[in-house]
């Protein structure tokens, strides 16, 4: 079972509070993967770090590669680097994963005879799992959620469930939360920087 799979099912199939943005979920995803391998007992966190414990038997190839991009020697890599690390372009990564292995495909008419517009989700195992987890309240997936907008945004003092009592997990949704809000500074930045430029061609 991978939260990042579910995750990312969740995300096409219901309907976000704010736009989504890929990037976002990118982290979230990353987030998803180093759950799953601490509940594995792959990793662990010393303080804000990722431990390798052990080499996971994973039969789900992406989480397989996750686990093989964890850092193994001293003084080993920050939680928030390997996020953003492991991050950048995931949510594509998951995309593409899912439509390979036909649970997704894509709206097509006359004027879309390529890919493109929206995706659907076909009716398979893997949608009912991620639905059951979803319906259930899981507090681990719908925090991860709520973190790039899919549903209720937590606040910034608590990030997850409070049903959610392990720290190695609180930790991880700690983080998760504050690179994507990190990653949303860094859009205003650049959309501020921007107008800023555009009015200085415009003469204003």
């Amino acid at each position: 079972m991978s939260t990042a799979r579910d995750l990312m099912i969740v995300a096409l199939g219901e309907a976000p509070s704010r736009p989504l943005e890929r990037g976002d979920l990118s982290l979230a995803l990353a987030g998803a993967e180093a759950y799953d391998l601490l509940r594995g007992e792959a990793i662990g966190l010393t303080g804000d770090r990722l431990v390798p414990r052990r080499q996971p038997v994973a039969d789900d190839r992406l989480l397989a590669e996750a686990a093989s991009l964890v850092v193994r020697e001293a003084p080993y890599e920050r939680l928030e680097d390997w996020l953003w690390r492991r991050g950048r372009g995931l949510a594509s990564v998951y995309l593409t994963a899912l439509e390979r292995d036909g649970h997704v495909s894509w709206e097509r008419n006359r004027w879309l005879p390529f890919r493109g517009g929206r995706t659907v989700l076909g009716d398979t195992e893997e949608r009912r799992r991620a639905a059951h987890r979803w319906a259930a309240d899981e507090p681990v997936l719908l925090a991860l959620a709520a973190a790039v907008g899919i549903r209720d945004e937590p606040t910034a003092a608590d990030p997850a469930d409070p049903s959610v009592t392990d720290d190695a997990v609180l930790t991880l949704l700690a983080a998760v939360h504050d690179a994507v809000m990190e990653l949303e500074a860094v859009r205003q930045r650049k959309a501020i920087e921007d107008a800023a430029f555009a009015n200085v061609w415009r003469g204003a």
